[in-house]
């Protein structure tokens, strides 16, 4: 298939490693566009030759299929998209800034809000789309408002009601996040610090963090906790090859070695099925799964 020859355009690229899984197979298609004019490029080229496209941030909240993905694979990673500067109470952050670097930006500057997002490995872009949080927080009470590309190149400023932002989700699937502004309050860098201190360390204490993972798999059933369900169900240390349930948090599939897509997708069902016989609650996952 010919492409403009400016756009860096790789056929058959290889995704394990662009994943906090690192599982998965190749990218039909695989680009990285230095700027907003190559992107547009991109995403037109995409749509002329009917292609699916898929936006890549940091790979921490995905699973790709073993087979691959048929269709092309955007990474926003130049310069262009980890542009970072504040003004007052804001902070203007490109979509592909990683979230630490934007919560030590800010205690940098004494703003406070962003501290509970510490120890995400995700990119803003994709905290955005997701609607990242915890700890009862999330970034979409922070934001004011978004700007974001179409597929056919067209730049749009989405104000906060206009992002539909809810609990792991947004209305941002088939649009590329550009840039964010975030509104923090100003605060003392000392007890941010402190508060960011703590924040992680109750993370590290909660999480598994020793295999690779891609966080919680499932959303939080109303009124419920999914890793508790998984864990009443008696699933801590279930495994399927090396696809194991975190026996230190139920909601953690943790990749112990030499696991595939396919097993990490059978203990996903396999999960399911247990907790809905068990409790007759439905388990979503959280995750994108790409196939």
């Amino acid at each position: 298939m010919n492409y403009p020859r400016k756009l860096k355009i790789r056929s058959n690229y290889n995704l394990k490693d662009k994943t906090t899984f690192k599982v998965g197979g190749l990218a039909q298609y695989f680009c990285e566009p230095k700027d907003l004019k190559e992107l547009k490029l991109t995403l037109l080229w995409a749509s002329q030759n009917k292609l699916r496209v898929f936006i890549l941030g940091s790979g921490s909240n995905i699973l790709i299929n073993d087979n691959g993905l048929k269709g092309l694979v955007i990474k926003l990673s130049s310069p262009c998209f980890k542009k970072i500067s504040f003004r007052k109470n804001y902070i203007y952050s490109g979509s592909g800034v990683m979230v630490n670097e934007i919560v030590k930006f800010a205690q940098k500057r004494s703003l406070t809000g962003l501290e509970f997002l510490i120890g995400i490995p995700g990119t803003v872009g994709g905290a955005l789309v997701m609607n990242a949080g915890c700890w009862g927080k999330d970034i979409g009470k922070l934001v004011k408002e978004a700007k974001v590309m179409d597929y056919s190149g067209e730049i749009k400023i989405l104000k906060n009601k206009e992002l539909r932002l809810k609990y792991r989700n947004s209305n941002l699937k088939d649009l590329v996040v550009l840039s964010v502004i975030l509104k923090l309050k100003k605060g003392d860098s000392s007890q941010i610090n402190k508060d960011s201190i703590l924040y992680l360390r109750n993370k590290c204490l909660t999480q598994d963090l020793t295999s690779p993972s891609a966080g919680c798999i499932f959303k939080n059933p109303k009124g419920n906790f999914a890793g508790r369900l998984i864990d009443q169900c008696g699933l801590k240390g279930k495994r399927i090859n090396d696809a194991i349930v975190s026996s230190k948090h139920a909601n953690f599939i943790l990749n112990k070695g030499r696991a595939k897509a396919s097993d990490i997708l059978r203990l996903i069902k396999f999960i399911q099925t247990r907790v809905k016989k068990k409790f007759g609650k439905n388990l979503i996952p959280e995750i994108k799964i790409w196939a």
